[in-house]
């Protein structure tokens, strides 16, 4: 009996390119052994459901969109009563996490990865009640992401993120929140935070840091202080554009677990997408708790922006990992 492959995908994601590219992605599957059912999603958190609801019954899940599509998709596996593996074919604007995991641009070649690649088991964050895959964010530009239309994502792409952001800079707002990890406790104003398990953000590699593991079981988690002038947010910028940490305006370290309080509603995203508005958050890293095919030994890819030579990707998905430090 043939192998069973549910392919769920957004059509509207990107520039809509899965569309050009349906047949040749379902060949392959069914090339590589799979009896396909396809579902296109119809609306925001449909992915959820179906991955929650249906996937038990399968083999492999699939899925292509954007990052908050892997996000929907990842978040119903991890309510299903069976977590299936899952393969990715990138469809978004700028699909950080598939370039964390050296996952092509191609679509079809993205495609042969999920069904012929190797399985590699990362991590998942938790977010009070619900999952995010690789980035939990409060502050300047985190609203950017689900406020810029999808036209101009798909035209930009990271650059929309930017100029959006950019607009934004006069009504920067910070807050005063109290963060306790398993090392320390923060008590501190600060304008912007992300808590990461991704290479990128935004388009931008390397500003999570250079040494970064998907399956350690630790976040790498940047909190920019509220600048006191002009100059103290230029340097800030600065900073985050070069890759270069200012010790004096940001804090930088790795922890398993922070619990982040806060007198006022901190909106949040989570991946890209709106996450609500909290006062109060546990965020907890739930190691190698996903299976995601990525690049094996014998799977042909061309190289991408983002990825390094074909002999370095499996040190790259397991660099060592720094002791965690508090900048």
């Amino acid at each position: 009996m043939d192998k069973k492959l549910l392919f769920i995908y957004n059509p509207k994601a990107g520039k809509g390119q899965i569309r050009n590219n349906l047949l040749d992605i379902i060949d392959v599957f069914v090339k590589a052994g799979y009896e396909v059912t396809a579902r296109p999603t119809q609306y925001a958190g449909e992915a959820v459901e179906i991955a929650a609801g249906k996937t038990a019954k399968y083999d492999l899940v699939v899925c292509s969109g954007g990052d908050g599509t892997l996000d929907e998709v990842v978040t119903g596996i991890m309510k299903s009563v069976r977590r299936r593996p899952i393969g990715y074919i990138p469809a978004g604007s700028t699909n950080d996490f598939a370039n964390s995991l050296q996952i092509p641009k191609n679509m079809k070649q993205s495609a042969e990865v999920a069904v012929s690649g190797k399985m590699f088991a990362c991590d998942v964050g938790s977010f009070n009640e619900n999952t995010f895959v690789y980035i939990a964010a409060f502050g300047l530009f985190t609203d950017v992401s689900y406020e810029t239309k999808q036209e101009v994502k798909n035209v930009l792409g990271h650059m929309a993120y930017l100029l959006e952001g950019v607009k934004k800079l006069a009504s920067v707002k910070s807050y005063h929140l109290k963060i306790t990890t398993e090392d320390t406790v923060i008590e501190d104003d600060f304008l912007y935070g992300m808590i990461t398990n991704s290479m990128s953000v935004g388009g931008f590699k390397g500003i999570t840091g250079k040494f970064v593991d998907l399956s350690d079981g630790v976040f790498e988690v940047t909190l920019i202080k509220r600048p006191k002038s002009l100059e103290d947010l230029n340097q800030i910028i600065g900073a985050l554009t070069l890759k270069d940490i200012d010790a004096a305006q940001m804090y930088c370290f790795k922890t398993s677990l922070l619990k982040i309080e806060s007198e006022e509603d901190v909106a949040w995203t989570l991946d890209g997408e709106f996450g609500g508005r909290h006062t109060d958050v546990i965020i907890e890293n739930q190691k190698q708790a996903l299976h995601i095919m990525v690049p094996g030994e014998d799977t042909a890819v061309e190289e991408n922006e983002f990825q390094e030579p074909a002999e370095n990707r499996e040190k790259h998905l397991q660099e060592p990992v720094e002791s965690p430090e508090l900048l």
